[in-house]
């Protein structure tokens, strides 16, 4: 199984000495990758679904990927998610095409709609069709990243005779994941995408997501087994609950950062080192 952490552009490590320290040694350590969180803005002040207060720090993802990628050199470099319908798809294409290409084809683009309408607003971007501009978005990114002339002509994306270079190191384009916990998110990822990744599931919803994974893929036709399916534990994870993650088809923990300061980060790196990496 393979081990990453969560939330290398947030709380903590939004700071740059904490964020580089915490990447290096989670390199050494053997983790997998590092993913980021996305909000633009949330509420002020904090109210339901809204995740984290309003001061709570958080990096622009490409940005911190590239940040981090710069202090490494293998770990794999994943956004989870960025919220695509809050996105020009042009600019944003360009933005993570720059990322990979600083980080030497290193990046995982994880997508998710998005939930707080508020941020919605705050942006001037439509809360309504989020799936379908989000699915049109990303067939307008892949244009542009893997058309020798690019161009496309959608309900709400139309460009051509242009190009964008340079063009992403991984070819035709970087590992797409989605994210969600309903039944389009999981039709998403089996037809448009590498990998599904859950949030804050414990092993009962990670099994009811992983089954509707599974019904995805029956459904559009695709082998349930092409899908790395990635899981962010709700709780804290030992040895047999990793297992457990395992037992259930998951191929990837991405597990919360849990401490509060620089010191704290690099110790559950430490420890995550001793009890899991390499036993699971």
């Amino acid at each position: 199984m393979k081990i990453a952490l969560f939330g290398i552009n947030n709380g903590a490590c939004a700071f740059p000495k904490t964020a580089a320290a915490v990447a290096h040694a989670a390199e050494q350590a053997g983790f997998e990758s590092l993913w980021t969180g996305e909000h633009v803005i949330l509420p002020d002040p904090q109210v339901p679904p809204s995740p984290v207060p309003a001061d709570h720090p958080m990096l622009d993802p490409a940005i911190a990927l590239a940040f981090v990628g710069a202090h490494t050199s293998r770990i794999r470099l994943g956004t989870g998610i960025i919220i695509l319908p809050q996105r020009n798809p042009v600019v944003l294409a360009k933005e993570l095409a720059t990322t990979d290409v600083l980080t030497n084809g290193r990046l995982i683009f994880g997508i998710g709609i998005g939930y707080l309408k508020p941020e919605f607003e705050a942006i001037g971007a439509p809360f309504d069709h989020k799936g379908p501009r989000t699915e049109e978005y990303l067939a307008a990114m892949i244009a542009l990243w893997s058309m020798e002339k690019p161009a496309f002509e959608g309900k709400w994306v139309r460009f051509k005779g242009v190009n964008a270079m340079p063009r992403p190191v991984q070819k035709p384009h970087p590992e797409i994941v989605f994210g969600g916990h309903t039944p389009d998110a999981f039709s998403r990822a089996a037809r448009l995408a590498k990998g599904w990744y859950g949030f804050a599931l414990d092993l009962d919803a990670t099994k009811k997501c992983v089954d509707g994974v599974r019904a995805a893929c029956a459904k559009t036709g695709r082998k349930f087994e092409e899908i790395e399916i990635s899981i962010t534990p709700r709780g804290p994870v030992d040895l047999d609950t990793a297992k457990r993650y395992d037992d259930l088809g998951v191929h990837r923990l991405i597990l919360l950062q849990r401490a509060q300061d620089e010191a704290g980060i690099l110790k559950q790196v430490s420890q995550v080192e001793h009890d899991l990496i390499g036993k699971v």
